[in-house]
């Protein structure tokens, strides 16, 4: 039975990755940091199938001691402070857990067994003010937040690490990828909840930053199963992951507000509040290396993806106001 640790294993993608990885046969290991309020909501559905460890970034011993006592064949590192806009308040904290803890856990490996087959989950806001249209593994990068910045480090550390120590470590250069899982803060999920809201009776306006800003949204449960397919390869790669399609987010409220009969026009109010410092106006990826190298597709289109997350916030506000 093969091993894989899991960092983030509460987040969106690390839920995902876990209930993939269970279907495979795999034990596995979710690290999650000591916290008298972590949230196991994700995962409560596969919590007795997961064993849970304490550990954190930020302190590369724990790190070492886990690979010590569980041996993983295989680590995923999704752990990461991974809303944009709370970088600009957190930078320095964003830098430690988003960049610098990528070399703790790498270094961790080197030292225990560098053996061991490493996934970094590297981004697409690593593009930022983007080069050119689309983006693939060998566009330049060009952050435009503290966030996108870390990432870069993350990402180039790995491939440092894979060419000085000779360790098989892939970088997922994932775009962006929603669920019924993601969190309230990021504009998909505020959109779709916002809508639920709405429909609901339960609020009557829905504030939103930039409206043009365009980005390439796929569903997470789809790009799982391309993190995984990274770590089966011959030979340890980087690899673009996104459907090659872009929407804006007025494209995204059309969608959410006309799937329950709205028109989002009488509801939206854009607000300044929401706007970036530095904002990344277009992200649109071409995969085709995960496509030729990795057999990998997504199978869900945007239209469905956001028809799925409504319904999901319509079910758990009906739930919730009885």
């Amino acid at each position: 039975m093969p091993k894989a640790l899991i960092t983030g294993v509460t987040g969106q993608d690390g839920s995902y990755l876990a209930e993939f990885l269970l279907e495979k046969g795999y034990e596995v290991i979710g690290m999650v940091r000591r916290s008298s309020t972590v949230n196991f909501g994700r995962i409560n559905h596969i919590q007795d199938q997961i064993t849970i460890v304490p550990g954190d970034l930020l302190d590369q011993m724990s790190l070492v001691e886990i690979l010590q006592e569980h041996h993983p064949d295989e680590v995923y590192n999704l752990a990461a402070q991974s809303f944009v806009p709370t970088s600009w308040n957190q930078p320095v904290f964003t830098g430690e857990v988003t960049a610098l803890g990528v070399t703790r856990m790498l270094d961790a490996i080197r030292m225990v067994d560098p053996t061991i087959k490493f996934y970094q989950a590297s981004s697409s806001e690593m593009f930022g003010k983007v080069r050119e249209v689309p983006q693939n593994e060998n566009t330049p990068f060009y952050p435009r937040s503290p966030y996108g910045v870390a990432k870069v480090y993350g990402h180039w550390i790995t491939v440092n690490y894979r060419e000085s120590y000779n360790m098989f470590a892939c970088s997922g250069i994932l775009f962006n990828h929603e669920s019924p899982r993601r969190g309230l803060e990021f504009v998909t999920r505020k959109v779709t909840h916002g809508v639920a809201k709405i429909k609901l009776g339960l609020a009557n306006e829905l504030r939103l930053g930039n409206l043009e800003s365009r980005r390439d949204w796929g569903y997470a449960g789809d790009y799982v199963r391309a993190m995984w397919l990274m770590l089966q390869q011959p030979e340890p790669g980087d690899y673009v992951v996104g459907t090659g399609e872009t929407h804006s987010v007025r494209e995204l409220c059309e969608v959410a507000f006309s799937y329950v009969g709205l028109d989002w026009r009488d509801y939206v109010v854009q607000d300044p509040r929401f706007y970036r410092p530095a904002e990344v106006d277009l992200l649109v990826s071409d995969p085709r290396k995960a496509r030729e190298v990795l057999g990998w597709e997504p199978t869900v289109s945007f239209e469905e993806l956001i028809h799925m997350m409504v319904d999901a916030d319509l079910k758990l506000l009906e739930k919730e106001n009885g």
